[in-house]
């Protein structure tokens, strides 16, 4: 059956060609990782009840949630937390291999069952339901040396021109810019005053719903379809204000005399930020920092390539003058230097098995077979790593170093199964390969499934170990696979091109005959010895 082959040698080396290009293809669409992603997937579910304490947050909304999202299908446990500062986070875990899209689904539809039950503050601010993103990716920093920018301007900037921006790049999970400086209208009430006029809080947040808002007033003279209408107004309203006069002027109270209270009586009213408890400097500039994380299975360092290409082309278009950004954190660097470190060892390796094939062959055209026959065996097994959803990570790299010699085993087998015909019968390398491929191809197939059978069985495990286990078990097994096909199609078609007819002993000079000659007195000398001791024996 392999012999055929030897007859096509076309056909062998096309083979070849065909799983290096598609290992290639592979390389380049194999998503990168430092490790492999052991993390369950997880649901978060955040919400904002301004001004409450921990206690209330809880009791008024965290329990209910939770009630609520308990026992929704595949989960495994959740965290719940809630601040003094009204901020409330539940963290879903769901089983392994939950799809995390339906996960989130199952969960925000538990949310909007007990929505209506939440306080109307909670339910004003909104419920935020997202896939929970643990693979921090980068850091960039919005900052300006213009003194008139401040801190504010900075994250209502970032927010509008370059948060939606990145938001829309391949492999984004999740982008927010630390700290909430988006501008808002700030109420500061004089409580002296507000006793003096005998007014709550209560009513001046009654006053501000009902006059700063944004409505629709409707029209004067709409035809009512009984009678003909030849003018019709639409009336205006001014909506939600946006200075600070404005709002200053809204009237609180007011009482038969015709005096009137305004908010401007009791408050100080300015525009400022929502929140004041986080600051992010750089080099004594104030800045915006973005926080990105990346989704499960895309490649970290394509995505950041394409964030820089991003914020570099918005920087040229429309920063004002002064401001500029800085990565200022950037996971591909620690990433591309331990998978650089991985390659090294890995083309050490390579070095190094050849060197060793050739000095225990002692001939370069022999040492060339297998060393051809390494890399189509590793490049070829990067196809199945996608196949397999899997990523180029340490653990990949590292069974690939591993592999290296594992697969060079089988075309060794081969090239000195061809010279010992080659010197045993005198062949040329044609009929010797011919004689080799007939007698070893069921040495070869058994010895592929026997080491293939080695790591089967550890692909089932489960967990987060079984992650690590099952992506080095597969990337070991898929190697030798492939390199036994190598072994029994491109390496006797080698062995027939490339080596050259030998007849009588071989000559070899230098390291390697010095080598192999002294192995071979070692071998005579090592069987004089058992033969005397048989004989003493006997």
């Amino acid at each position: 059956m392999f012999t055929k082959f030897l007859h096509r040698p076309a056909l062998a080396i096309v083979i070849s060609l065909l799983i290096l290009f598609m290992g290639g293809l592979a390389i380049g669409t194999l998503p990168i990782s430092q490790f492999p992603s052991v993390a369950p997937p997880s649901v978060r579910v955040s919400v904002s009840y301004p001004g409450a304490s921990a206690k209330i947050l809880i009791e008024s909304t965290m329990v209910l949630l939770e009630q609520a999202i308990n026992g929704v299908p595949n989960m495994r446990y959740m965290i719940g937390d809630a601040t003094s500062a009204g901020e409330g986070t539940i963290q879903v875990i769901f089983e392994p291999g939950t799809d995390p899209n339906v996960a989130v689904m199952n969960v925000n539809n538990r949310v909007q069952m007990v929505k209506n039950n939440l306080p109307p503050i909670v339910e004003r601010e909104g419920i935020i339901v997202m896939q929970n993103m643990t693979s921090m990716l980068m850091y960039v920093n919005i900052f300006s040396s213009d003194p008139n920018v401040d801190q504010n301007f900075l994250y209502n900037y970032a927010t509008v021109n370059v948060l939606n921006e990145i938001k829309r790049i391949p492999g984004i999970g999740s982008a927010m810019i630390l700290g909430n400086r988006a501008y808002a209208m700030r109420v500061e009430l004089d409580l002296d005053r507000m006793r003096a006029y005998d007014i709550s809080a209560e009513e001046v947040m009654e006053a501000l719903a009902e006059q700063s808002m944004i409505g629709s007033p409707g029209r004067l003279g709409q035809a009512t379809g009984q009678t003909s209408q030849t003018l019709e107004y639409v009336l205006t309203w001014v909506g939600r204000y946006d200075k600070p006069e404005q709002y200053g002027a809204i009237i609180l109270k007011a009482n038969p005399e015709g005096e009137i209270l305004r908010l401007q009586d009791v408050a100080k009213v300015s525009l400022g930020s929502s929140f004041y408890d986080l600051y992010s400097d750089i080099d004594g500039l104030p800045s915006a920092a973005i926080v990105l994380k990346q989704t499960p299975g895309s490649n970290a360092a394509e995505v950041i390539a394409k964030v820089k290409e991003k914020v570099e082309a918005i920087k040229n278009e429309s920063f004002p003058p002064g401001m500029d950004y800085a990565v200022t954190y950037d996971v591909s660097h620690f990433l591309d230097a331990s998978i650089e470190k991985v390659l090294h060892t890995l083309f050490e390796a390579f070095v190094l098995v050849s060197l060793v094939v050739y000095l225990f062959l002692g001939d370069f055209r022999s040492t060339l077979i297998p060393t051809l026959a390494v890399p189509v065996s590793l490049i070829g097994t990067f196809f199945f790593m996608l196949m397999f959803g899997m990523s180029i990570n340490l653990i990949t790299l590292f069974a690939l170093v591993l592999a290296i010699g594992v697969v060079v085993d089988d075309a060794i087998v081969v090239v000195e199964a061809v010279h010992e015909k080659m010197h045993s019968k005198h062949l040329s390398p044609y009929p010797a390969t011919m004689e080799v491929v007939h007698e070893i191809s069921g040495a070869i197939i058994a010895i592929t499934l026997v080491m293939t059978a080695v790591f089967i069985p550890v692909t089932f495990m489960t967990g987060p170990v079984g992650v690590f286990y099952r992506q080095f078990a597969l990337t070991m097994a898929m190697s030798i696979v492939i390199s036994g096909v190598v072994a029994l199609s491109l390496t006797p078609v080698l062995c027939a091109m490339i080596l050259k007819p030998l007849h009588g002993p071989a000559q070899q000079r230098g390291l390697v005959g010095l080598i192999n000659r002294g192995l071979n007195k070692t071998g005579r000398q090592g069987a004089m010895i058992l033969r005397g001791l048989l004989c003493i024996l006997l």
